[in-house]
C-alpha cells in the first residue's frame, strides 16, 4: 500500500492523516477518534497485559478510563 493510499484510508476512517516525520524529528503520535472506538456503544473493554480496563463515555460526552 502506498503512503498516499494509506493516508486517504486514514482520513476516510476519521483519524488524523499520517504525515511523514521531518528529518531528525520524532514520529507523530497516533491519533484515533473516540467515535471509531466506541461506535454506537457507551463503553469499551480494553485488555492490556492481562488486565481489563473500561473506557466509558458519560452523558456529558466525557471519557472515563477505569480498571
Amino acid at each position: 500500500m502506498s503512503v498516499m493510499t494509506s493516508t486517504l484510508a486514514l482520513q476516510a476512517n476519521g483519524s488524523a492523516p499520517a504525515k511523514p516525520p521531518a528529518a531528525g524529528a520524532a514520529p507523530a503520535q497516533r491519533r484515533v477518534d473516540s467515535r471509531l472506538l466506541l461506535r454506537e456503544s457507551r463503553e469499551l473493554v480494553i485488555e492490556h497485559l492481562g488486565q481489563e480496563y473500561r473506557l466509558r463515555r458519560t452523558r456529558n460526552d466525557k471519557l472515563i478510563l477505569t480498571k
